[in-house]
């Protein structure tokens, strides 16, 4: 199947899988997060979602031109992952009595999702030449990743709340 593959294929393939991992992980206990740690009324919480859900799917537009205009690709994606890593740091320390790093790990999470998601896909196609019979096929192995993180990152989620009784 990966035969006659480009060898960055699965590099990106793991990357893309293990951000969409840590992501989906977040979406599954963001809210329930909110609610045991902050004790905080429905409405609140919603808005919370909605602004960093929001956040994620607008912000790859600046991604998008920070990697074709600004930086390049590989340097905007590292960069993603580097403000995706701190913001998951500062998220675990977060508590009701340090709701700043809340706040700053939602927005670094969302920055650098966003600006790592625009151009992670970009790269896959940048590994084939003009017209080649493989692109699809290399993007279906590629999406594979994306489902595969989203897949587990729910029942690792579930598993580590049963195990430490704790979201955080």
């Amino acid at each position: 199947m990966l035969k006659n593959h480009p060898k960055g294929l699965m590099i990106l393939f793991f990357t893309e899988m293990w951000e969409r991992f840590g992501f989906y992980i977040l979406m599954a206990v963001f809210v329930l997060y909110m609610d045991k740690q902050f004790g905080w009324d429905d409405s609140k919480k919603g808005d919370f979602y909605g602004i960093f859900l929001g956040a994620v799917y607008f912000i790859p537009i600046l991604g998008g031109y920070i990697g074709d205009r600004v930086l390049n690709r590989v340097t905007t994606i590292k960069l993603g992952a580097v403000f995706m890593f701190f913001g998951y740091v500062a998220l675990a320390l977060s508590a009701l009595e340090r709701l700043y790093l809340f706040y700053l790990g939602l927005a670094l999470v969302a920055f650098g999702t966003g600006i790592f998601k625009a151009n992670v896909s970009v790269i896959v196609g940048t590994l084939y030449r003009e017209k080649s019979q493989l692109k699809d096929a290399g993007y279906n192995i590629f999406y594979m990743g994306i489902n595969i993180g989203a897949a587990l990152a729910p029942l690792a989620a579930t598993v580590i709340s049963i195990q430490f009784e704790s979201y955080n």
